[in-house]
């Protein structure tokens, strides 16, 4: 919680006063700080690496995109992310977005509550664009939370929201050959079962063919799940089109560290909110977004990297 601006009085210091004791207090208390937070774990895996999140730009989610050279860069998604030409369309939000082969891909919705389709975006290696629409079926929110493209970049996994016992699969736009390579319509293909709910998923990505990693925002604990934790989905066998079953575990909670306070239980503004998740494969780095509470949403929002379990 910030305090009031307050003026403090200068001490006044005699000439010649010694200041190395202070500075030793400093540097000690700095070195305890760096020697705490490097110890941060999310379960087995150890924290490595906090970078600012600009809320605005990149809240919504991140992805690592692995270039033609072998390069790779981060690509965001965050509120003002969407075009007007997009908001114009309706497609007002978009979630936690996938890269594969140089393909970026981006789930959106129409915030209207009545809305009966969902879109997925597509940008090629080459800067071209193209939109995949999808219909709901019968009992499908309108909510489209995020993707996770499987490591062999045919089976695109998306979320719906609130409590969930199952995750929706697509053929990937483009990549799989079932699909148009200049947009169109977008069927479900299959649908993976899960052994238990999950709660207010944000995020999923692939860590291998039958492995997710799952952000959940479940702003309480249930379900024998911490609130806001890191989520881990062990698949039957790898996505092949057909039904498969998740087994749903525990990694850990989510680091939640700000200087603000939260007012409430739930999301932003009152409390901090789970983001967008992402498994760099190249560099064996997962990437967890966690937006800060209240006035310190722009100062503390962080992507924590993790390294996996030696």
């Amino acid at each position: 919680m910030k305090h009031p601006d307050v003026t403090l009085p200068t001490p006044h210091r005699h000439p010649g006063a010694r200041t190395r004791p202070l500075f030793l207090m400093v540097g000690l208390l700095a070195l305890v700080a760096l020697i705490a937070s490097s110890c941060q774990t999310v379960g087995p895996w150890l924290v490595v690496g906090r970078e600012p999140l600009d809320p605005i730009y990149g809240g919504q989610g991140l992805a690592t995109v692995v270039h033609a050279d072998g390069s790779t860069s981060l690509f965001y998604d965050g509120l003002a992310s969407p075009p007007q030409s997009m908001v114009n369309a309706g497609w007002n939000h978009v979630g936690d977005p996938d890269s594969s082969a140089g393909y970026i891909f981006q789930p959106y919705q129409n915030a209207n509550g009545a809305a009966t389709t969902k879109l997925f975006h597509v940008i090629t290696p080459a800067g071209a664009e193209y939109d995949y629409l999808h219909t709901d079926g019968v009992d499908e929110q309108m909510n489209n939370s995020f993707v996770a493209v499987s490591p062999d970049s045919q089976w695109m996994v998306a979320g719906e929201w609130d409590t969930m016992n199952r995750l929706l699969v697509f053929p990937t736009p483009i990549l799989n050959s079932a699909t148009s390579a200049t947009g169109g319509t977008l069927s479900q293909a299959a649908t993976i079962h899960l052994d238990r709910p999950v709660v207010d998923i944000q995020g999923c990505t692939f860590f291998s063919d039958t492995r997710l990693y799952c952000s959940s925002d479940d702003p309480v604990a249930e379900g024998g799940f911490p609130r806001k934790s890191l989520l881990q989905v062990d698949l039957s066998r790898s996505l092949d089109g057909a039904d498969v079953n998740g087994t749903v575990s525990l990694v850990g909670p989510v680091p939640l560290v700000s200087s603000c306070t939260p007012t409430g239980v739930g999301s932003w503004p009152d409390d901090f909110e789970v983001e967008g998740v992402d498994y760099d494969r190249i560099h064996h780095a997962l990437r967890v977004e966690v937006i800060a509470p209240g006035n310190c949403v722009l100062a503390d929002s962080l992507v924590y990297r993790l390294r996996p379990p030696s």
